[in-house]
């Protein structure tokens, strides 16, 4: 039994993320459409990456560390309105005014065929995670994480990964 509802409704969109229809998360996934999801990663005051490992019951990649929240958009919700009520249902964080969205990153096989919109948060709330969606999270040093990275990817949710490297490059960039 899994706690992804399946009867969910998504957008469907085409490769330049316009909209081109509607349906659920179970027929979105088992036929690999795409649609659109979020990522964001909270970070505390001293630089510190809250990781959240997923929940056993997750219909794709349990157990599997993965952003500090992240989640599908539902059919006309919009990005913005969508991370601020991912990070109130998985980790009880209001976003406030500093969340920041920084990219994103076009629909591919390791987003999952998601177009992921991605966020980040600094704030000193301790998250407080929601037993459905996730299993456990912490907060970790970034060079934490990229060891842990690159000891086994297979802890790794692919999406993270994905978001993870890109947020590498524009970081680097500044």
């Amino acid at each position: 039994m899994t706690t992804d509802n399946q009867q969910e409704l998504f957008d469907v969109v085409n490769a330049n993320d316009e909209v081109i229809g509607q349906a659920t998360r179970g027929e979105v996934h088992r036929r690999n459409l795409m649609h659109r999801s979020v990522h964001i990663f909270v970070f505390n005051s001293d630089g510190q990456l809250y990781l959240q490992k997923r929940s056993q019951t997750k219909d794709r990649h349990p157990g599997c560390y993965d952003s500090s929240a992240s989640g599908h958009q539902d059919a006309g919700e919009d990005a913005d309105t969508c991370a601020c009520r991912e990070l109130r249902e998985e980790l009880g964080l209001e976003a406030d005014a500093g969340l920041t969205r920084l990219f994103k990153i076009p629909a591919c096989a390791e987003t999952g065929w998601e177009h992921v919109t991605f966020y980040t948060l600094q704030t000193e709330a301790p998250p407080q995670p929601n037993p459905c969606e996730i299993e456990s999270g912490r907060f970790f040093t970034l060079a934490e994480v990229l060891q842990m990275t690159e000891a086994d990817t297979q802890q790794f949710s692919p999406g993270f990964l994905k978001v993870l490297q890109k947020f590498g490059e524009q970081m680097g960039k500044g």
